[in-house]
């Protein structure tokens, strides 16, 4: 592949390096980076930068930024640095870039998630749109043959039914974007029977129900389904469920954020998955990083917001017409 990562990365992550390949294609995009002082944000900066993913605007205390970025052997002599003097501040001056138009997305560096998206969602500054803020992890799962999309596990609590729809809606706009062919979500319980005795079994019906209403669309929906026979051909025989998204699902909608966290990290630590991780329904696209990521992940999560940009574009452009 042109312009392939490096040693740096594990080959066994095929599928995000086909994501990778796919993001070279599409325009890097400018990306708002909050607060980069640290030696792993940098690193994700510098090589996302190499790979022609993105054309970063580093926002922080400019000192540390250069020591960081020589840390990791970045010349940063032709990028653009917006002085901010602690990591809330970067975080509201990221965010104005874009407000400005200046920037297709943001990313978090070396600050607490807390921090930045307080300033994504703020009444006043921030970048909020009438679609609900969600987040998505996009696993790398070895020996599964697709990448998984879980959401939400990161941002929103304990989401009710409207709440649903606008998260199950982002998934599926950004498996589009990221050019799956046939969008399948499994909206996730305990079960696969719906029952007053598990409430989240009837929200699941009700969202099947909604997608044929057109409430909410570009995928085929199914749900209640357990884990296993969502993801598994052989539980969902072994169910007798007749579906076309049982055991073939490539979105996960899970009940609430603990279930999605335990979800994801279990296929991180347990499965050794990688975890890419966005947050859409803002005006842009947030690459949200953890200190713990690998670097192919953080170089994942900028493919994939290069993909969501350009899907953007599109939709714009042909608005415009």
């Amino acid at each position: 592949m042109a312009d392939a990562p490096g040693d740096a990365l594990e080959t066994r992550h095929e599928r995000y390096e086909q994501l990778i390949a796919a993001a070279q294609k599409r325009t890097a995009i400018k990306v708002a980076v909050a607060h980069p002082c640290d030696q792993s944000s940098m690193r994700g900066v510098s090589e996302a930068m190499r790979l022609h993913l993105i054309e970063p605007i580093l926002v922080g205390p400019i000192e540390r930024m250069r020591q960081a970025a020589e840390q990791v052997g970045l010349d940063i002599g032709g990028v653009e640095l917006v002085d901010a003097e602690h990591s809330h501040a970067a975080a509201e001056k990221a965010v104005e870039l874009v407000r400005a138009g200046k920037a297709e997305a943001l990313m978090k560096g070396s600050l607490h998630t807390d921090e930045l998206m307080a300033a994504v969602v703020s009444k006043t500054g921030g970048i909020r749109t009438e679609r609900r803020i969600s987040h998505c992890f996009i696993m790398d799962v070895p020996g599964h043959p697709d990448p998984l999309i879980i959401t939400d596990a990161a941002v929103n609590i304990a989401p009710d039914l409207d709440a649903k729809v606008d998260i199950i809606q982002n998934a599926i706009d950004l498996a589009h974007a990221m050019g799956a062919d046939e969008v399948r979500v499994a909206i996730l319980s305990a079960m696969e029977t719906v029952t007053s005795k598990v409430p989240s079994t009837i929200e699941a019906a009700a969202l099947c129900k909604m997608a044929e209403r057109g409430q909410i669309t570009g995928a085929i929906l199914d749900g209640p389904l357990a884990l296993d026979n969502a993801i598994s051909p052989e539980a969902a025989a072994i169910k007798k469920i007749a579906s076309p998204v049982a055991g073939r699902a490539n979105i996960l909608v899970v009940p609430d954020l603990e279930a999605g966290n335990m979800l994801a990290k279990s296929l991180s630590f347990l499965a050794k998955a990688d975890a890419a991780g966005i947050v859409l329904g803002a005006r842009v696209p947030v690459i949200l990083t953890s200190r713990a990521d690998s670097l192919i992940s953080r170089l994942a999560s900028c493919a994939v917001a290069v993909m969501v940009a350009a899907a953007s574009r599109k939709a714009a452009a042909v608005s415009i017409r």
